[in-house]
């Protein structure tokens, strides 16, 4: 008789250890992703030249980060990360002041990139821009 309390009691304190198991495997699973590493970028089209208006900025896409094109003359494009160096919002370029504004909390930019005013620690980091025929080329720096 004492034996079958034994077996009983192991298959019960078995099911009920598996039933815990089972629900936390699948939580644990979901707060710690397995990482997925990205496609190295180095290039991307920013579109035609005549797409964009002088003095006018544009988000484009920079693998899978945004990137901030701004076209300040007829011929002269400046390029960056549209990540914010200071909680990673998007940053997008104010024609009327000529800078580059964040949102969040209302941090500013030069058209170098270089902090103005606001909480931004660090300058934002600065894309190659080169013209191959009527295409806009985005490239990292070397």
């Amino acid at each position: 008789m004492a034996q079958r309390r034994t077996i009983v009691r192991w298959l019960l304190g078995g099911g009920f250890s598996a039933s815990i198991v089972s629900f936390l495997y699948p939580a644990i699973k979901f707060m710690n992703p397995p990482a997925i590493p990205e496609a190295a970028v180095n290039e991307v089209s920013a579109g035609k030249v005549q797409d964009l208006k002088v003095n006018a900025g544009k988000i484009v896409k920079f693998g899978s980060r945004p990137a901030l094109l701004i076209r300040t003359g007829e011929s002269e494009f400046r390029a960056f990360s549209a990540i914010c160096t200071h909680l990673n919002c998007t940053v997008q370029y104010q024609d009327a002041r000529r800078e580059i504004w964040c949102a969040c909390h209302n941090g500013l930019y030069d058209l170098n990139g270089k902090v103005v005013s606001g909480p931004p620690p660090a300058p934002l980091e600065e894309y190659a821009v080169r013209v191959r025929g009527d295409e806009v080329v985005l490239s990292k720096r070397a």
